[in-house]
């Protein structure tokens, strides 16, 4: 049961908020081909959550491909170019069903929101879907040093807040982003498969008719 009053609300971006894990996947697919490998969908699934430079030792690793130091950020800057020309060739990136509205109620209970995301391109993805006036903190691969499940992504968005730990819920896909959640002592709420994430306080399957009180009574 949750006994913590909620002021703040952190989200992943991908797979919470917007789903562009195809153009990941895409782009990394195209990577490996380059040095005859071939990622499989089940292999992309674990780079959720990880950050780039994670993912590509991740591909190399699979692939038994040894690059250096200087290969390997020319590598990440490709697939990021990659990724970054796909999403800007989509006229609209639309969000996750449910997820704006869920986003409204929080901000009409003047509840605190933060996006606590991996991603460099955080911003970028908010700006193109029109949405980054909601966010009171944008925390991105930019601004940390430690990738999930480290738990500094999460403890940072509270830090720009001003908000404690205890008083925050993460709203997450990926189960190192659970792990991030619960080792910042914040409550964690795992958005998807039930059985990859049954480690979080709370599953849902998504945003869709979920009210801000009815999860918090949902929260053990």
């Amino acid at each position: 049961m949750m006994t913590n009053k909620i002021t703040l609300c952190i989200f992943d971006l991908d797979g919470v908020i917007v789903d562009t894990a195809k153009f990941h996947f895409l782009a990394w697919r195209n990577l490996a081909r380059t040095f005859g490998y071939e990622l499989t969908k089940e292999q992309n699934e674990k780079l959720k959550g990880v950050s780039r430079v994670q993912s590509l030792e991740c591909l190399l690793e699979w692939a038994g491909v040894t690059k250096t130091d200087d290969e390997k950020a020319a590598l990440a800057a490709s697939k990021n170019d990659e990724y970054v020309a796909s999403v800007q060739q989509v006229d609209t990136i639309e969000a996750l069903s449910g997820v704006i509205d869920f986003i409204h109620e929080l901000k009409a209970k003047n509840i605190k929101i933060a996006i606590g995301s991996a991603s460099k391109n955080a911003k970028l993805i908010l700006e193109r879907m029109g949405i980054i006036d909601l966010f009171d903190a944008i925390v991105d691969g930019t601004m940390t040093t430690k990738g999930k499940p480290d738990p500094e992504v999460f403890l940072l968005a509270a830090e720009l807040t001003a908000c404690k730990p205890k008083n925050a819920i993460v709203f997450e896909d990926a189960s190192k982003g659970i792990d991030a959640a619960l080792a910042a002592n914040m409550y964690a709420v795992g958005v998807g498969d039930k059985q990859q994430l049954g480690h979080a306080h709370l599953v849902i399957a998504g945003f869709d008719n979920v009210n801000f009180e009815e999860l918090t009574r949902r929260i053990k």
